[in-house]
């Protein structure tokens, strides 16, 4: 497996190829990360119950026979009140730009519709193909399922509508047959063997942040960021990896490190059994916590996330 970005390799069989970019958006935890890892076929997005918590405009590359779709898995689209949020939020949107098509993920059971309404209102107008992608259709009810399929349909002219369960993969191969159909001819983009342009370092630092709100739950507010610090490979092939947990308050410092370092060492051994997998090679993880109640401001830790300080 691959991570790093290499957009000038060109692998498989390349005469009728297609390649194209697909942008999936929705509001926060409507589960936009599981279905990124599900079409592509293995966890290239943290996923966690709390939302908001993808950043990073991270890519997922799918392959359906000879056809390269480029997933762009986009922050859920929100009412931005901090600087953070407005990068966040602008990372969003200039991932559906110019993307061969777009889709738009809705949790039928929370709808969030303060969110998602004003988001389906937006898309009404853009140029590019849309798609509405029902999910968690094996817990919805199917009437009111439906409904509101109708009701969106009737806001947007949505070209197909699936309902799939990201997490089972129901209705998955459907909807990544269909999206196959939509991308243009054209050469790979990025090797066969690559799934993500996360590099390793970015990618780990999210592994252990899915930790760090899997583990802590509601104990730890949004604010808290995992910074990478060193990502060094090591000459018996293992990879020792630094990173920083940032918290906000000097309150939330003990909660991460839990009695005794109880807790920081559970999170660390979460995610370097995890890295460990996801990189096939053995991983050294070292964490420690910092307290930065400005963290959200500082330039360096946005550029790390891939995000626009500016916005």
């Amino acid at each position: 497996m691959r991570l790093t970005e290499n957009t000038n390799s060109q692998s498989g069989p390349q005469t009728d190829t297609q390649c194209g970019v697909v942008a999936v958006i929705g509001a926060p935890n409507a589960g936009k990360s599981t279905l990124v890892n599900n079409l592509v076929g293995q966890k290239v997005a943290i996923t966690s119950a709390k939302a908001q918590t993808t950043r990073a405009r991270l890519m997922g590359i799918a392959l359906h026979d000879t056809v390269q779709i480029i997933l762009v898995d986009t922050p859920g689209i929100f009412a931005p009140k901090r600087r953070l949020d407005r990068a966040m939020v602008s990372a969003a949107w200039e991932g559906a730009e110019q993307a061969d098509a777009i889709v738009l993920l809705v949790d039928p059971l929370k709808q969030r519709r303060h969110e998602m309404i004003p988001l389906v209102e937006a898309l009404a107008n853009r140029p590019e193909r849309k798609i509405l992608v029902l999910n968690k259709v094996d817990k919805a009810v199917k009437e009111p399922l439906l409904a509101l399929a109708e009701e969106l349909t009737n806001m947007v002219p949505f070209e197909e509508v699936f309902f799939v369960s990201a997490l089972t993969g129901d209705g998955i191969p459907e909807l990544k047959d269909h999206l196959a159909g939509l991308m243009p001819k054209g050469i790979w983009h990025y090797p066969e063997d690559q799934v993500s342009d996360a590099s390793e370092r970015l990618l780990a630092a999210e592994i252990t942040r899915e930790q760090l709100y899997k583990q802590l739950h509601e104990e730890l507010p949004y604010d808290s960021a995992v910074r990478p610090e060193s990502y060094t490979q090591k000459k018996d092939g293992s990879v020792e990896v630094r990173q920083q947990i940032v918290v906000g308050r000097d309150s939330q410092k003990p909660i991460v490190l839990g009695k005794g370092g109880s807790m920081i060492k559970s999170i660390g051994e979460a995610a370097r059994k995890e890295l460990s997998e996801v990189l096939g090679q053995k991983v050294h993880l070292f964490l420690h916590v910092k307290v930065d109640e400005n963290w959200a401001d500082d330039k360096e830790i946005f550029e790390e996330m891939g995000l626009d300080f500016g916005k």
